[in-house]
């Protein structure tokens, strides 16, 4: 059984695609143990409780300094015995020393097709913003291992989206997730709980 924790910092519509795909056995294998949040207000935690998962708050607020919080935030994490860390929209740096410990154990769902418009300062809206202003005719979303950069990490599953005339940043970043994120970041977590995800050399292999 694989031990899922998510990490989110809002709304929760990407926890929510997994906690539904894990209820109708779309994601099989796997448990998520625990929902982490660094918003005390983020309605992910709510959508936590509404179906018996844990859910808990650890903000950077809440500490004199960085590295006080980030040991907060690793040995919260620990307790929850994660074999897979998720980032569902977490707006918070993942400290180094987590980032090793859990080496390819932490995957992110990123708005676009990684390598375009990701990145420092790519995230929610800024992506779809940067995208229309761009011109492009096809966007879409990627799920990749997390790595020591921004959005670097060995690239597991990517959906194409068709970018409609009359486009605003918010309805491209509805489509996006309703055809993209909510598909293929359940699809990832279920390919990982099944021992179908191996990364040689920088780069994943999925084996069916």
């Amino acid at each position: 059984m694989l031990n899922v924790v998510v990490l989110v910092s809002g709304g929760g519509t990407n926890l929510q695609a997994i906690i539904d795909a894990v209820e109708s056995g779309a994601i099989t294998n796997t448990k998520i143990t625990g929902v982490i949040s660094n918003n005390k207000n983020a309605y992910a935690l709510e959508r936590a409780e509404n179906h018996g998962v844990r859910g808990l708050c650890v903000s950077p607020k809440g500490y004199a300094s960085r590295e006080e919080f980030n040991e907060k935030f690793m040995e919260t994490v620990d307790e929850l015995k994660p074999d897979l860390i998720v980032l569902a929209g977490f707006l918070v740096v993942i400290p180094p020393a987590m980032i090793e410990k859990y080496r390819n154990r932490i995957i992110n769902i990123h708005p676009s097709l990684i390598p375009s418009f990701c990145g420092t300062g790519f995230y929610g809206l800024k992506v779809h913003e940067a995208a229309l202003a761009r011109g492009v005719k096809v966007v879409g979303a990627t799920v990749h291992f997390v790595d020591e950069g921004t959005d670097t990490g060995p690239i597991i599953l990517q959906k194409a989206v068709e970018v409609q005339q009359g486009d605003t940043p918010e309805m491209l970043q509805r489509r996006v997730m309703e055809q993209a994120e909510w598909k293929i970041l359940p699809q990832a977590i279920n390919l990982i709980a099944n021992g179908k995800v191996r990364v040689e050399n920088g780069k994943v292999n999925i084996t069916e």
